[in-house]
């Protein structure tokens, strides 16, 4: 669950910290207080995408961290990560800038925005204020059904099947629509891997010939310098190594009478070895130095083939041994498209494995459709539409990486009235009442601890407003539940109040977050039934409200 969470200089976020426990939190506030502020910033904590303007005025950087209990499921994938783990607790950081450059960080090691969703898919389940709107998009409708039955690997197993399906249909019309020049490319291809492979280029050979063209070709003035060289190090008289040895030896006798001249003569003594070890290098290299004339010619012919080679094909030399391979690779699936009957039963092959995967999948979509369709009609008739009913459509279609169904939520809002599609008959209201209904029942089946509700309220009150309260409540049970309401019927069924305000702050307007207690919820909900001016009366309703 959910512990902590820090945000600093964030939209109109100063600083805050505040530390959350299991069940149900609500978050109240007036309009542009900030409530939905907080979601936003767990948001982007958890990997959303972020505006450049988010940074408070003034700032340098916005800054917001999350700290969470680590359930089972992110253990797992902060393991498969190699990710520390030290602790009981994961801690997910992000920093943005008004350039709009941002850093991530999960348990202090730099993360990318795609581990942070990953993780936060484990931890937190967020429904957003506008999710009655998406929910008459039928994609949404489609992954909300497949999410409920767990129905996403099958789905997966439909993609997969699809693209292998029209990828070998594609074969099999690039194979048919090539067929007339199919024999000049087979035959160009066959002159260009019959010449490469005579040429046998191998790996590295070519930087390997340059270098041993470079070494030969200036074999005589490698000999004279090395030998000039040798000569200036070994020469009896005015050799270097002469030089410092008699200085060595001079220094280390006049050493025996100061110590201050160790330094010197180690340093002489270091001088001395090295110039033994280049003198002895140098013999070796001389007496291995050999002027080769016929080598050379060989090595300058390899290369003038290699170059030669390398401009007919348009390509640089060490890149030859690449070509071969390619172009083998480009006759040989030339040969095989060339077998369009091979090709064409590929393609059936595939298209057999995709209807058998789409069809499972349709099976399994129409057995939650009956389920998920009961359970939304019951809560239809606690959120005020008595009689109404919800039906999942799970009709054939034509087939697409998505299965072979057309998923369409209807509903009828009155009793003896038939089913319609929810864009053409749900109200505001009802949708918004359908949409909270649908988002308590899938979140009762989420595996995440943490379940978020961002004023998914919207557009109901009353009896309703209590009912929703109720469910949030008992959802509350089973995960850690915050929400954002404007409504006091869904407050005081919170077990933790806190309300957010907006103050005066050095001249700017700034957002701030406090934990109510008793009283201040007493407040808080008066002010939320009332309006501006709050009586004796309203308290004791209030009052009345959060006993029950």
């Amino acid at each position: 669950m959910l512990k902590e969470l820090f945000i600093r200089d964030f939209i109109i976020v100063e600083t805050l910290d505040l530390s959350f426990e299991s069940g149900f939190t609500v978050f109240t506030g007036e309009t542009g207080a900030g409530k939905s502020i907080l979601i936003d910033a767990l948001g982007l904590i958890l990997g959303a995408r972020a505006d450049t303007d988010v940074v408070r005025n003034g700032a340098t950087r916005a800054e917001m961290s999350a700290t969470f209990d680590i359930s089972p499921s992110a253990l797992k994938w902060l393991t498969d990560q190699s990710i520390d783990t030290d602790s009981n607790e994961v801690v997910l950081r992000r920093v943005l800038d008004p350039q709009g450059r941002n850093k991530a960080y999960i348990n202090g090691s730099p993360a990318t925005l795609t581990q942070l969703r990953e993780l936060g898919e484990l931890l937190v389940d967020i429904h957003g204020q506008h999710a009655h709107q998406s929910l008459l998009k039928e994609d949404f409708q489609r992954d909300m059904l497949d999410s409920q039955g767990n129905l996403l690997p099958e789905r997966q197993k439909v993609k997969e099947a699809w693209q292998h399906w029209q990828s070998a249909k594609k074969n099999l019309g690039d194979a048919e629509f090539s067929a007339t020049n199919q024999a000049t490319q087979i035959e160009q291809l066959q002159w260009q891997v019959e010449a490469l492979a005579e040429l046998a280029s191998q790996p590295d050979e070519w930087e390997q010939v340059s270098q041993e063209h470079s070494r030969l070709s200036h074999g005589q003035s490698l000999m004279q310098g090395a030998g000039d060289t040798l000569n200036a190090l070994e020469d009896d008289e005015v050799g270097i190594c002469r030089i410092v040895e008699r200085a060595y030896s001079q220094l280390g006798n006049l050493a025996k009478h100061d110590s201050a001249l160790q330094n010197p003569v180690a340093s002489l003594e270091t001088a001395r070895i090295a110039l033994d070890e280049a003198r002895a290098d140098l013999n070796s290299y001389l007496s291995d130095l050999e002027l080769d004339p016929e080598r050379l010619h060989d090595v300058e012919q390899r290369m003038r083939a290699l170059f030669e080679a390398a401009r007919k094909f348009h390509c640089e030399p060490e890149a030859l041994p690449d070509l071969l391979q390619s172009c083998q690779e480009k006759l040989d699936n030339l040969h095989l498209g060339a077998d369009l009957l091979a090709l064409s039963e590929a393609v059936e092959s595939a298209h057999q494995a995709y209807t058998e995967a789409a069809q499972a999948l349709s099976i399994g979509r129409k057995k939650i459709a009956k389920s998920l369709a009961k359970n939304v009609t019951a809560s239809m008739q606690q959120l005020a539409m008595p009689g109404g009913r919800f039906n999942v459509n799970v009709q054939q279609a034509k087939p697409t990486s998505h299965g072979i169904d057309q998923i369409i939520f209807e509903v009828a809002g009155h009793e003896g009235t038939a089913t319609k599609p929810l864009a053409k008959v749900a109200s505001g209201g009802e949708l918004a009442r359908i949409s909270l209904a649908l988002s308590v029942l899938t979140s009762q089946t989420a595996r995440v601890p943490t379940l978020i509700f961002d004023e998914v309220d919207t557009g109901i009150g009353g009896a309703v407003a209590e009912i929703v309260g109720q469910l949030l409540r008992e959802l509350g049970t089973r995960h850690q539940v915050l929400c954002v309401t404007h409504l006091p019927q869904v407050a005081a069924r919170g077990q933790f109040h806190f309300e957010v305000s907006k103050i005066k702050k050095s001249g700017s307007a700034v957002s701030d977050v406090t934990a109510l207690d008793q009283p201040g919820r007493t407040e808080s909900i008066a002010r939320m039934l009332g309006g501006i001016k709050i009586t004796d009366t309203t308290r004791q309703h209030a009052r009345e409200m959060l006993q029950q």
